[in-house]
């Protein structure tokens, strides 16, 4: 079979089948509004809180003022008791508590630490973080007021106390994610990697199909009967064509759609994609002619994406991974790909720093590339 003849039996393979369509593109368009969607804002704002005020005094209402005045926090009902409170968190689905204990007033006025309580709903970490960064902020302010009057009553003047409140002062500056928001912080590494697991599943499920219909013998095996680096060839280029596209379409449309910041150049990221392409493609290939039907390859594949978030390490340390699991997990492609395109694209980094990450690509491309020849060599040789 030349050339041409393989090209035309392979893209009829792909575009005709609903699957592999649905999966690639339907599945790279979807997620590129889908997932960004519910932290489109960013960052949560206004969450809804209730106050327990036991000491009931003018100092603890200016603190709940306060907590009012913070963008994260906005309080909206009041209980006389804890269980009250919290009777309200549950039945007004609420975000948060705020407790001010009795004797707040008159622990201030004795030079007492006065503990305030915070509770948050826990089960998204983005809310629980907001809630207590917005009630633990308005605290601090009140504490350092507090500090700052009883300096001025000794003696000191006011522009030297609010200097000297405190003895550490912190300038918090967020290097690479300035708004502190959701969607550019994991919305660049979530792009790869569905890039990537969708990939895996087109090839996965264009191999699984055809060793189903070997299984069948009721079509005509073109891809046996092509030439082995003949038919790798073009399934490969095939594959890396239509993921260029979507690769230009997540870096391109999508990252200016959202705001998202991207410091690569052009020639950068389109060096960096081709191994990562290429190796996925493989990789993809490999499972296609391992799988023996068709919808295991997107089973597997799913069943593998958390695991992968996780130990990529851009939301969970990769110290808190155990360090078999890190090194083994450095075979699959997306790995080195989320940090070698996180650290070029959005951290700026020069390609030279990304270049042990690039060489790691090209590695699985050829391990890959390898098991591939012999696999179909395997098979073609079988069915001969």
């Amino acid at each position: 079979m030349n050339w041409w003849d393989i090209c035309k039996k392979e893209l009829k393979a792909i575009f005709k089948n609903p699957a592999i369509l649905l999966t690639v593109f339907g599945g790279v368009i979807f997620y590129s509004f889908l997932y960004p969607l519910p932290y489109s804002e960013q960052i949560p704002r206004e969450l809804k809180v209730v106050v327990v005020n036991l000491d009931n005094s003018q100092m603890s209402r200016t603190l709940e003022r306060m907590v009012d005045a913070t963008p994260q926090v906005q309080l909206v009902a009041r209980a006389h008791s804890l269980a009250e409170a919290q009777s309200d968190f549950v039945l007004k689905k609420l975000a948060g508590i705020l407790v001010i204990p009795e004797n707040f007033y008159l622990d201030l006025l004795q030079n007492k630490r006065p503990t305030l309580s915070f509770a948050g709903d826990a089960s998204y970490f983005l809310v629980y973080g907001t809630v207590l960064e917005g009630m633990a902020s308005a605290g601090q302010t009140l504490a350092a007021q507090v500090k700052v009057t009883r300096m001025v009553m000794s003696g000191q003047s006011m522009v030297l106390a609010a200097e000297q409140y405190s003895a550490i002062k912190l300038n918090i500056f967020s290097a690479f994610n300035e708004t502190l928001g959701y969607v550019n912080y994991v919305i660049p590494a979530i792009f790869i990697l569905i890039l990537h697991h969708t990939l895996l599943m087109g090839a996965g499920i264009l191999g699984g199909g055809q060793n189903e219909e070997l299984a069948t013998g009721t079509v005509d095996c073109y891809w046996l009967k092509a030439p082995v680096w003949k038919l790798l060839c073009v399934r490969t280029v095939i594959f890396m064509t239509i993921y260029w596209l979507l690769c230009m379409y997540y870096f391109g449309f999508v990252f200016e759609f959202y705001s998202i910041p991207h410091l690569a150049d052009f020639h950068q990221l389109n060096l960096f994609i081709l191994p990562f392409l290429l190796s996925t493609s493989f990789l993809g290939i490999l499972l296609g002619l391992l799988l023996p039907r068709r919808e295991l390859a997107t089973l597997l594949v799913l069943l593998s994406s958390m695991p992968m978030v996780f130990a990529s390490g851009f939301v969970w340390p990769t110290s808190a991974v155990p360090g078999g699991i890190t090194q083994i997990i450095q075979l699959i492609p997306v790995i080195p790909a989320i940090n070698g395109f996180l650290r070029l694209n959005q951290m700026g980094a020069a390609f030279g720093d990304i270049l042990s990450l690039w060489n790691q690509l090209w590695l699985c491309a050829g391990l890959y590339g390898s098991l591939c020849c012999l696999l179909l060599w395997n098979k073609k040789r079988k069915f001969q």
